[in-house]
């Protein structure tokens, strides 16, 4: 996976630049399965050599592909392989320190830039603006365009993503916080509609919610005007908390699972998973709101709290 963030300036404006244009991502999607040479890659997408060239040249700049000079019939030809398997942009990121010397850092994750996933009908993603997808087609949970997602859903499985983790190599961390806006996922949306939906941190689940309901009695106070009323409309704002004794769930103890459990040291980021799991016995799904969707104007948000070891006395 390449990460890249505001902490780069440059490389983040060099890779963005190689994603803006449709040329170039069909590129990559067909590198996803084989290395192709570039008249290849002109002959499939229907364009110029010298078009095709162009832009295997912007994206081999950003790192994005690799090329190679091979003996052909006449000379040699350039050929073409992918480098990335997922690109993780981390646009929202912060540090602060409190009176008391504890450090915080924080960054928000859209919820359109999960890593992995495995969904199950009904499922399906929009954006502020429409439909991104066809509803209850899981293969396209796969499709560039789920970075845009601003609401998605699923009845079964789980969506993952890796967050970045950039702390000093000397901090010692003290707590995790995961807030989300969320509910269940039922056909249009039913109140009373339990599912119970878990929360993994590097493989560890942390701890379970039982969701009500998937809410639609009212419009959710951010969703976009051709957002139908019908349908799913707000969520519930969740916060999941690990410190050095326990896991909670806004403010309730909800497991044993501490910080130590969590194998922070596998820097430089972490993978989240939210989900239902197989064995659940509420399998209601997972509705997840972004910015633009649902009551709370906020994507998926990490805060670690964190010393350093030359001000830290003790863990507690």
């Amino acid at each position: 996976m390449l990460e890249v963030g505001i902490h780069e300036p440059d490389k983040l404006v060099q890779v963005a630049h190689a994603l803006s244009t449709r040329s170039r991502v069909d590129i990559l999607r067909l590198l996803n399965t084989r290395s192709m040479n570039i008249i290849e890659l002109a002959e499939t997408l229907e364009l110029p050599v010298s078009t095709v060239a162009n832009n295997v040249k912007v994206l081999e700049a950003a790192k994005l592909i690799n090329t190679e000079l091979l003996p052909a019939v006449r000379g040699a030809m350039k050929v073409c392989s992918r480098n990335y398997d997922d690109i993780l942009f981390s646009l929202n990121t912060s540090i602060r320190t409190s009176k008391d010397g504890m450090k915080f850092y924080e960054v928000e994750m859209p919820i359109g830039h999960y890593s992995d996933c495995e969904v199950h009908p009904t499922c399906g993603m929009a954006s502020s603006e429409g439909m991104l997808v066809r509803e209850d087609e899981p293969a396209s949970f796969y499709h560039p365009k789920h970075v845009g997602a601003q609401i998605l859903w699923f009845r079964k499985g789980y969506v993952e993503y890796r967050f970045p983790l950039e702390v000093p190599q000397n901090a010692r961390i003290q707590s995790l916080e995961l807030s989300m806006e969320m509910c269940s996922e039922a056909p249009n949306y039913d109140n009373d509609w339990p599912s119970d939906i878990s929360v993994w941190v590097n493989g560890v689940e942390i701890g379970m919610w039982t969701s009500p309901g998937d809410f639609g009695d009212r419009r959710g106070a951010l969703n976009p005007s051709w957002w139908e009323d019908w349908t799913t409309q707000y969520g519930l704002l969740k916060t999941w908390r690990v410190d050095h004794e326990r896991t909670t769930l806004d403010m309730q103890k909800i497991s044993d699972i501490a910080i130590s459990d969590l194998q922070l040291d596998q820097r430089p980021s972490l993978r989240v998973r939210i989900g239902v799991k197989p064995d659940a016995i509420h399998k209601g799904g997972v509705n997840l709101f972004g910015k633009q969707f649902g009551d709370y104007d906020q994507d998926l948000v990490l805060q670690v709290a964190y010393t350093l070891d030359d001000d830290t006395q003790s863990n507690t």
